[in-house]
């Protein structure tokens, strides 16, 4: 089974396999999930779905693919650069416009036919535990009479894994290179699933933060949107890849036995399109809410300030209110002690009491107009 649903090796085909490979001295797949900077990754001919060589070289594998009739290599490439890209396109007779592609990358999923080679882009995708992101990566595939040439610009999809189930599924990979396009798609759909378990998590920890008033929900809600949108470049577009495949349109297959393993990555893609669409929506859900609940917040601190505003201004006037009564007997009291000889109140007989009931007067006065206003 390619991709954890189909290619099941039947009894002890996969030990008998070793068994022919140890005799014939043929080295197993090379290709890693984790390859060198750049090159060549493996390279091997397919002989009824056996591996009967592994050559070190891409001339290497051009002479063995001649000399052997009904022979299928597989080439696997990491970033090549564009001696490797060209001399693959004059050997295989790539088409210009695809052999530009491949070395610029940056594409959408697509599928174009250019006389008997199909050209494929494919997206695949990864979940990063550690920094709960997502991880993109194109896959771009010739796939021609007799031959098979992947070129990864991105760690996913596992291509080793996909070597290894089909070299244990001789049936399946002697049905061709178009075998080896169903395998890799399948195993690019499967790989959905973990960053869809991830996406889906990731939302369940945001709603969490959101109703927790964590101030940097927003941010994170960005973020996962973005990847979301990236996510859905990546998968909606590959379904039209997949109907024009099983349709015949783009590969004009007649094995109905491949166009029904196909239709069965379809059904798979189209879960994944329907979950990370449905992914936006609550995204854009919880957005709005927790736009809503940050303005609840900032109101009720608004509220909180002009509250604790409104308290200030409220002991403002009484303390300037109070400072304004006892000015005046202040006042009064500071003009009669001034030690002036002529003075008219000095040697007035009721002046000391004059001077007492002027405080008391204006005091009282201050008190009732501070006190009509509410200020005491």
């Amino acid at each position: 089974m390619v991709g954890g649903r189909r290619f099941r090796p039947g009894g002890g085909f996969g030990r008998q396999l070793d068994e022919y490979e140890t005799r014939v001295g043929v080295p197993p797949s090379t290709e890693s999930p984790n390859p060198p900077p750049s090159g060549l990754v493996d390279s091997a001919v397919y002989i009824r779905g056996h591996r009967f060589a592994s050559p070190s070289g891409l001339a290497e594998t051009y002479r063995c693919l001649q000399e052997q009739d009904g022979a299928m290599a597989w080439i696997g490439l990491y970033r090549p650069d564009i001696e490797q890209i060209t001399s693959l396109a004059r050997e295989f007779r790539l088409h210009d416009l695809a052999v530009e592609d491949a070395i610029n990358a940056h594409q959408r999923p697509k599928l174009e036919r250019y006389g008997e080679t199909l050209f494929v882009v494919l997206r695949a995708a990864r979940y990063e535990d550690l920094r709960e992101e997502v991880e993109f990566s194109e896959l771009h595939l010739f796939i021609g009479p007799g031959f098979v040439v992947t070129v990864r610009h991105g760690e996913a999809p596992d291509l080793a894994a996909v070597r290894r189930r089909l070299e244990t599924e001789a049936q399946m990979l002697a049905r061709g290179p178009e075998a080896v396009l169903y395998a890799i798609l399948d195993q690019v759909v499967d790989g959905y699933a973990p960053v869809v378990a991830g996406l889906e998590n990731d939302i369940d920890e945001i709603e969490t933060e959101v109703f927790g008033g964590d101030p940097n929900a927003s941010r994170r809600i960005y973020g996962l949107s973005r990847e979301v949108i990236q996510f859905q470049r990546a998968a909606r577009p590959l379904l039209t890849v997949l109907d024009a495949l099983a349709d015949g349109a783009g590969s004009g297959s007649e094995d109905e036995e491949l166009r029904r393993y196909l239709r069965d990555v379809t059904d798979h893609l189209t879960q994944v399109v329907e979950r990370v669409d449905g992914f936006r929506h609550l995204l854009q859900n919880i957005l709005t809410v927790n736009a809503t609940l940050v303005s609840q917040q900032q109101n009720e601190e608004m509220r909180s300030l002009t509250a604790a505003s409104y308290a200030q201004n409220e002991e403002l006037k009484k303390v300037s209110s109070w400072a304004a009564i006892l000015f005046a007997p202040t006042l009064i009291g500071t003009v009669y002690g001034m030690n002036f000889v002529h003075m008219p109140e000095l040697n007035w007989h009721f002046g000391y009491l004059f001077a007492l009931l002027l405080m008391l007067l204006v005091c009282g006065t201050l008190y009732l107009i501070f006190k009509r206003r509410g200020w005491l």
